[in-house]
């Protein structure tokens, strides 16, 4: 396959995704809406486009074009970019899209002979600059000829065909819901841990838990660098835990299927408390998804 891509989203992970392609050789025209990030990549070797059509025409038959955006902003992107593209174009969704809206825009584009194909991605800002695990939807064939794309974009291993459209997203979307659960298990934890007798480093208990532990993860890891850098105390980081849509799908999605989750159900309605209710358990929450994702976490000022 030719190595030409268009990429659509230059943000926190679409920023890292498209420098490790180039790094991997692969030429990349590069929009965005805002023109600060598309300037940085053309000095890294990009090719710069400040319009989706400008974006289109320098791509050359059958284009591969490859969206990282939030998954309330796909409709707008495909409803200007579809006109401008052709039967035989490949259109990669690559942000957190909820499977069925992935499922009706591959129905959509299918009808006017575009191939569409879902990729969770996981792995957070740095996953993406340094390499991702990839779940990919769509079909079998597409995925074939295109599968050098996914290699490149993941960790070794790291990428996998999940089958029709839509379960790429559907995968990615459980694997979310499970993070829920498992980010809530350590906050409680370190909760009972922090509120002992003992008087116990929390940096050492989450060092020595990375060793061969049952539960030696990439998450305690995690924990242990937000202890490192805001303290034990967390005092900076607060409380009140978002949640970004994909732990709701996926309890939603369990009912619907009549599947009982009540972990990630609980952790889910912890996030949805902390609001009102700020927490120890909930700043550790808060300083996991600040260590993998980038998000924003710090206490709010009175």
């Amino acid at each position: 396959m030719k190595k030409t891509i268009g990429y659509v989203g230059l943000g926190k992970m679409g920023k890292g995704m498209a420098e490790r392609l180039l790094e991997k050789g692969w030429e990349v025209v590069a929009y965005n809406t805002s023109p600060a990030p598309i300037v940085a990549l053309e000095e890294l070797g990009a090719m710069p486009a400040y319009t989706l059509e400008e974006m289109t025409s320098k791509l050359t038959l059958p284009r591969l074009i490859w969206l990282m955006v939030p998954h309330k902003a796909v409709d707008a992107v495909l409803a200007e970019l579809t006109p401008l593209l052709q039967a035989g174009d490949v259109v990669i969704d690559g942000g957190n899209s909820f499977y069925k809206e992935s499922m009706r825009h591959g129905a959509e584009l299918e009808k006017k002979g575009i191939h569409f194909m879902d990729a969770g991605t996981s792995g957070g800002p740095r996953g993406a600059r340094e390499g991702a695990c990839t779940m990919v939807g769509g079909d079998k064939n597409v995925f074939d000829a295109h599968e050098e794309l996914f290699k490149d974009i993941s960790v070794p291993d790291g990428y996998a065909y999940m089958g029709k459209v839509g379960a790429g997203h559907f995968v990615k979307m459980v694997h979310n819901g499970i993070e829920y659960g498992m980010m809530q298990a350590l906050g409680e934890g370190f909760e009972v841990l922090k509120k002992s007798a003992f008087d116990l480093d929390l940096v050492r208990v989450a060092d020595l838990y990375n060793h061969q532990s049952v539960i030696e993860s990439r998450l305690v890891g995690w924990a242990k660098s937000a202890f490192e850098t805001y303290g034990t105390d967390l005092k900076t980081i607060s409380g009140k835990v978002s949640h970004s849509g994909e732990g709701l799908w996926t309890v939603e999605t369990a009912k619907e299927l009549g599947v009982p989750v009540p972990i990630i159900e609980g952790s889910l309605k912890f996030r949805e408390d902390s609001q009102k209710n700020p927490s120890y358990t909930g700043q550790v929450v808060s300083a996991l998804r600040n260590q993998f994702g980038g998000h924003e976490v710090k206490q709010e000022k009175e």
